[in-house]
């Protein structure tokens, strides 16, 4: 089935109707082409993802929300990346597979939605079996969410803000808690329990006492939080919000990996630091007081640029 793209484009909640099968570009910055920044093996995401032999991520350049601190400030405003077709995409998702990747790992695919589906419809045709991640800002419809029904099976997924205010004055969406949680609570009823495979794909560390065997993840939700500079107050009530919601239905990832790039947020001094590292480890603390099972943390070190990736159309 080849889906067409919409001439009023309502694919995220901006529903900014610009006519995409004419080639117009909506908020996102996309327009009727496919704009791909990176695709490799990626070994930073939670370690049920990348495992061993690392995650099959695929960077798509645009986003519909455009957070003023964004990590990946070069694709996210499409100034990186490469136009490519359905065709093209399906190979590289069968690419991946065959350079042994454990998944499929789709990064702000919002708005290439019917594209990615029908490259999808083509690999799955030609051989690729690999589980799908959809790793989102969380800014999504209902309707988005339920189209995937099939496709995904794991949600790698943000949950910024709880406040309003936040909301608005970073990503200019005040709607964003709402927005959000709609999208959630059909991400979980679509897939159910957090589910890691039978079997380990590394054993336990024998010279490690706390270490403990690495199994990947088949089908789950993961909720990512990034802590902002300042917000532990708002931090807490994403976690208090999302677990009074869904418990152990999900995995929190509480992320401390804020990079301020200075250039761009001239008009933000308050981003203009990192993470209190003390303040994260209350974060932590309150979680799991609140029962977070099995929660992802970071340690120090991760709050450096050379986290992000470089997006030099490799593999694209």
């Amino acid at each position: 089935m080849i889906r067409a793209l919409p001439t009023s484009c309502d694919l995220c909640p901006r529903r900014c109707g610009a006519n995409r099968a004419a080639g117009a570009r909506g908020v996102c910055g996309a327009g009727d082409g496919i704009q791909v920044a990176r695709a490799a093996l990626h070994f930073w995401e939670e370690p049920p993802i990348s495992g061993t032999q690392g995650s099959g991520t695929v960077f798509f350049s645009g986003c519909p929300l455009r957070c003023v601190y964004c990590q990946n400030h070069a694709i996210s405003r499409g100034h990186s990346g490469k136009t490519i077709d359905v065709q093209r995409l399906s190979q590289i998702y069968l690419e991946l597979q065959e350079k042994g990747a454990h998944n499929i790992n789709l990064v702000t695919p919002t708005h290439y939605r019917p594209q990615i589906l029908d490259a999808l419809d083509i690999a799955r045709a030609q051989g690729l079996s690999l589980p799908v991640v959809y790793n989102t800002s969380g800014y999504e419809t209902v309707d988005s969410i339920r189209a995937l029904q099939g496709y995904v099976d794991i949600y790698l997924t943000d949950f910024k803000y709880v406040s309003p205010h936040l909301a608005a004055r970073y990503s200019n969406a005040a709607d964003y808690c709402e927005v959000a949680s709609a999208a959630l609570d059909v991400m979980v009823e679509q897939l159910g329990e957090y589910r890691l495979a039978a079997e380990p794909i590394a054993p336990a560390d024998p010279a490690d006492p706390d270490s403990e065997p690495l199994y990947l993840l088949e089908r789950g939700v993961i909720v990512r939080h990034l802590m902002l500079p300042g917000q532990l107050e708002d931090s807490k009530a994403v976690v208090r919000h999302v677990l009074e919601r869904h418990g152990d239905s999900v995995r929190l990832s509480l992320m401390n990996q804020y990079t301020p790039l200075l250039a761009q947020l001239a008009e933000f001094p308050e981003l203009r630091c990192g993470v209190d590292m003390a303040q994260y480890d209350v974060l932590i603390d309150y979680a799991l007081d609140l029962g977070a099972q099995d929660c992802f943390i970071q340690e120090g070190g991760t709050a450096t640029e050379s986290f992000i990736p470089s997006f030099d159309n490799e593999g694209v």
